[in-house]
């Protein structure tokens, strides 16, 4: 299966998440760097398309998913 190549943000959101190996979204937007911090939502929409490109996974807990 080829992988799609990774936006600016998706990028930045998988750097984040290569660093910390496991992470709930808010604890991505926490950990922002840039300045303008994106909004919770934006992370998380991220997140889920870099689940439906293969690149991330999740394991659920309640409603919140850990990637």
């Amino acid at each position: 299966m080829s992988k799609k190549l990774l936006t600016g943000l998706e990028l930045q959101v998988m750097n984040l998440l290569w660093d910390k190996e496991k992470a709930f979204v808010k604890e991505l937007v926490e950990e922002w760097t840039l300045k303008p911090k994106p909004a919770y939502n934006t992370v998380s929409t991220v997140v889920r398309i870099l689940e439906e490109k293969g690149y991330v996974s999740h394991e659920a807990f309640g409603r919140s998913h850990q990637y």
